[in-house]
């Protein structure tokens, strides 16, 4: 999806019928004119929105893989001449035939990336990964089972890993016209980050870290509720934002009393972290004493950095109401499920976004992409046809 939206054609080869995340949820619930009938509140029956949101801007094509013929098609797709062509990525397991080796036969400036659950070949998805190298230990409220966050953040990585290795093997080839083989694993992904991060070396030299909670870990930030039950996350990781914050809320002279009581240095990030707890008392009261819009208007204008909590249906009406808020995302018209919610990628050229286009519909681009990029004629095409081939 990345790639499409920074302008490649990406041709995507699917089943017939489909592959297993064909109908992964989130669903629509059903198609526009029966939300129209009923409304939003039937069982989400329609499209789905995690295959079409994921695969916007790419050609479709549906192919038995299990037949010979099938098989063939995907490897000249991949193998296709041209400076653009022979670039192939994929996540296939237990499927020689597509093996760089062999497809690098045919095309010897091949580029393929290859993804994988573990770099053994062992299976593998965001979810055991993230348990795997420990993150659900340090998630949620001290004294409580491992926690698991809902967001896929190595499949989000890994993806813009495979975008990373794929181009740069691209400008490569355009300089050396040599091909490339890259495996990406996922647990390698998530083990490098974790890493990079120093958290497995404070492991080696300190012992697990204990749960936070909402408290931020080395520095300063806590979530807090105001008069009317809004709550907002404030975070003071510089001097400057430090400053800001207890200017804002009135309570300069009051930690500038505690500091010199307890011989800490709140300016540090050390300093505030290990007094977390009592800053957090000193400061909550102000929050208490105020609505959520008065909170709000009093951060902002003392240049403290905060964000408010609320439901992503809340992130969703403040798009719909403003949507300058989230400049990046789109209303966009899909195919067989009516409006959705789309995004550009997150990245704007001369300060433009590159805007979205729907996903294309399973295998509908399969006649357009075989005639012109294998040359197959009408009369060919029907006849993969009627062998089910396509």
């Amino acid at each position: 999806m990345t790639l499409a939206q920074l302008g490649a054609e990406v041709i995507r080869v699917d089943p017939l019928g489909g592959n297993s995340d064909y109908r992964r949820w989130p669903l629509a619930v059903g198609s526009r004119a029966e939300r129209d009938q009923r409304g939003t509140t039937g069982a989400p029956d329609g499209e789905s929105l995690y295959w079409t949101s994921l695969n916007r801007g790419k050609k479709s094509i549906a192919v038995d893989v299990r037949s010979p013929a099938g098989r063939e098609l995907v490897i000249a797709l991949a193998t296709a001449p041209g400076p653009d062509a022979g670039i192939f990525v994929d996540n296939n397991v237990g499927r020689p035939w597509l093996s760089h080796e062999v497809l690098a036969a045919r095309r010897p400036d091949l580029i393929t990336v290859h993804f994988e659950g573990h770099a053994d070949g062992r299976g593998a998805v965001d979810y055991t990964v993230n348990a795997e190298v420990g993150v659900p230990e340090l998630t949620g409220p001290p004294g409580v089972d491992p926690v698991n966050h809902v967001l896929p953040a190595w499949d989000l990585i890994a993806g813009q890993t495979v975008t990373t290795a794929l181009l740069a093997a691209v400008y490569r080839r355009g300089r050396t016209g040599d091909g490339a083989q890259i495996n990406i694993a996922l647990a390698d992904v998530a083990a490098a980050w974790v890493a990079n991060l120093g958290w497995l070396t404070e492991v080696d030299q300190r012992g697990d870290r204990a749960r936070h909670g909402n408290y931020l870990y080395g520095s300063f930030g806590i979530d807090v509720v105001t008069a009317d039950g809004g709550r907002v996350y404030v975070v003071a990781l510089t001097p400057r934002q430090w400053k800001n914050l207890t200017e804002t809320t009135s309570t300069t002279t009051v930690f500038a009393n505690l500091a010199e009581s307890l011989r800490a240095d709140f300016v540090t990030d050390e300093g505030r972290y290990l007094h977390r707890e009592a800053i957090a008392e000193i400061i909550r009261p102000w929050f208490r004493e105020r609505s959520t819009d008065q909170v709000h208007q009093a951060l902002s204008a003392g240049g403290v950095l905060w964000g408010p909590y609320q439901s992503m249906g809340g992130f969703t009406d403040d798009f719909h109401a403003h949507p300058s808020s989230a400049p990046v995302l789109v209303d966009l018209e899909q195919p067989g499920i009516g409006p959705v919610i789309s995004a550009s990628a997150p990245m704007r050229f001369g300060g433009e976004y590159s805007g979205a286009s729907p996903a294309h519909e399973l295998g509908a681009d399969t006649d357009e992409i075989l005639g012109s990029v294998l040359g197959l004629s009408a009369a060919e095409l029907g006849a993969l046809r009627v062998a089910g081939t396509i």
